[in-house]
């Protein structure tokens, strides 16, 4: 596989790199017609192709064949988070916990949310280009903001679980999760869920958790829950 990645999610139907992986080829790279290039289709393939027509808008590759197909974890990761006032310490818990490992996210608002709302096109470009730097085929999704109350209703198959900081019973996160379990988990905004809101994502089957003695702030809260899944099941 090529050093650099480049990301096509319809190369089967329509092998024109998006506008960015374009630029990037063309204008960083100077890349030119007839060079080989590496390319994911973010769902779990990884192509060798030739460049056929180079232009920093819409480059045109051709497959000369498909490599090998990436075996998937043999669990799922979903993280749901209250997103933190400032955007830049969400788009750097996306491209880490990307780089790890993680299938979805789901941005949400909980009654002491200091952001209200979310960038989710920007969010994406980072959880690409992350994909790319780790030399990753699965691409992870990234939902609209929901409220917490719409969100925890929803049906998971799996393990369920709320990391808060009340002085109620909890466990931590690495004593109860089980290797190869899909997991999702809940991770609240700097000021934590409201007791209500605890007590109603356990009545509706979430676990509660705790990540460690220390408090957390919300982006490394979640990242240190990514890692933990992650590494329990290596």
């Amino acid at each position: 596989m090529a050093d650099t990645l480049f990301y096509c999610p319809d190369i089967l139907t329509n092998p024109r790199l998006p506008e960015q992986e374009s630029q990037h080829c063309i204008k960083v790279l100077r890349m030119r017609e007839g060079d080989r290039l590496t390319v994911t289709d973010g769902e779990g393939f990884f192509y060798d192709c030739s460049l056929i027509e180079a232009h920093p808008k819409h480059c045109v590759v051709s497959i000369l064949h498909q490599l090998e197909e990436v075996k998937k974890r043999d669990y799922t990761l979903h993280i749901a988070f209250a997103p933190t006032k400032q955007m830049d310490r969400n788009e750097w818990f996306v491209e880490k916990a990307t780089e790890i490992g993680t299938d979805l996210f789901t941005p949400i608002l909980s009654s002491f949310s200091e952001r209200k709302e979310i960038r989710r096109e920007r969010l994406e470009k980072i959880a690409v280009s992350a994909m790319k730097q780790s030399q990753q085929a699965f691409l992870p999704a990234i939902e609209e903001m929901v409220r917490l109350k719409d969100f925890i209703s929803r049906p998971f198959t799996g393990r369920k679980f709320i990391a808060h900081c009340y002085d109620l019973p909890r466990k931590p996160l690495a004593q109860t999760y089980r290797k190869g379990e899909n997991a999702l988990i809940l991770i609240g905004p700097e000021g934590d869920f409201s007791e209500e809101e605890v007590a109603l994502a356990t009545a509706n089957g979430f676990e509660p958790v705790t990540l460690g003695e220390t408090r957390l702030r919300t982006e490394t809260a979640c990242l240190v829950a990514t890692h933990t899944i992650h590494v329990m099941n290596i």
